[in-house]
């Protein structure tokens, strides 16, 4: 059975809204995100945002302002909105290219989702990241393409990265040295499993990851 998500779009660089949302699904438009939703045809269930980028004040009961002085970015407040309406699986698009700091701040996000027992994933131009924490992610055979593999808390121990080019077993990773960073996909069924910490993990937007 398919999970509900979350889908979010932002004010960043848009590289093609490639979903459709199902009846169970939720989304949110981020700001600006909104000009994104409707070039598309898609409706947003919620609408946040101080509205600085999108230079206007959408107008329905589903608009939530926002002060443009606040310690959560748009970004991080959709996504609490989203936790509030029940969701634990998000889909985060529109949310890099830009400003570095935002993207970076969506990175975080990531984390935040994934150290509190969620799954959020954020897709860029040809891949993806996503972040886990003590647990595995899982790829389906895949016959090329980039994998990095990026320790986002201080120390990731027990690492396990099975049926790629370079794989590790029981590693340590720190989050002041990339040794994960331009992995690749082999042609196998592959995998990432961290025991203890959370990793940050970019992969091709073809491969097709589970986390276990």
């Amino acid at each position: 059975m398919n999970k509900k998500i979350c889908y979010i779009v932002g004010a960043g660089e848009n590289y093609g809204l490639d979903f459709i949302p199902s009846k169970e699904d939720f989304v949110i438009a981020a700001d600006a995100g909104l000009r994104y939703l409707e070039e598309k045809g898609i409706f947003a269930n919620l609408t946040v945002g101080d509205f600085d980028t999108l230079q206007y004040i959408p107008q329905g009961e589903n608009v939530l302002r926002l002060p443009p002085e606040k310690d959560d970015t748009d970004m991080s407040i959709a996504v609490k909105e989203g936790i509030r309406a029940g969701y634990t699986l998000f889909h985060i698009y529109c949310g890099t290219g830009g400003r570095m700091d935002h993207t970076i701040a969506n990175l975080q996000i990531l984390a935040y989702l994934s150290e509190r027992g969620m799954q959020g994933y954020l897709f860029d131009k040809d891949s993806v990241f996503t972040a886990i924490t003590d647990r595995e992610l899982v790829f389906d055979r895949i016959d090329g393409g980039y994998v990095s593999v990026f320790s986002w808390s201080e120390r990731s121990v027990g690492v396990y990265l099975k049926n790629l080019k370079y794989e590790l077993h029981d590693a340590l990773l720190t989050n002041d040295f990339p040794l994960g960073v331009s992995n690749e996909f082999i042609g196998k069924e592959s995998s990432i499993l961290v025991r203890s910490g959370t990793l940050l993990v970019n992969f091709p937007r073809a491969a097709s990851g589970r986390i276990l």
